[in-house]
């Protein structure tokens, strides 16, 4: 799984997120990757080009949940928040901790708030 990037969202700006669990058919314990772009007008749109890459690698995807990501480098902050209509909210909790990991330099919050 070493191939496949915790995180890969926008460098800025506001955007849709989706929080996915990785699994290989009878294989290891799962792995929670998040993925965010301004590009996506809706999160299955995320879904939509992630699900066939893992598949090619080999893995199966489930959506947990998504929200929005508010993403300033230049402040070097991260806040998490929202929902997604169709998969429902993402734990934001579990997004931000693996945030944490790909950007250990930042401030990373969350919230429950739509807005």
């Amino acid at each position: 799984m070493a191939a496949v990037r915790d995180v890969e969202i926008d460098p800025e700006g506001t955007f849709k997120y989706i929080l996915v669990r990785l699994q290989r058919p009878g294989g290891q314990e799962p792995r929670d990757i998040v993925r965010g772009t301004k590009a996506a007008e809706f999160h299955n749109h995320i879904f939509e080009k992630v699900n066939p890459e893992m598949e090619k690698l080999g893995y199966e995807c489930k959506c947990l949940g998504g929200g929005k990501i508010d993403h300033n480098s230049k402040d070097k902050k991260i806040r998490v928040f929202g929902l997604s209509t169709g998969y429902g909210k993402a734990d934001h909790s579990v997004t931000v901790e693996i945030l944490k990991k790909a950007y250990p330099d930042y401030e990373i919050t969350w919230s429950d708030d739509k807005k």
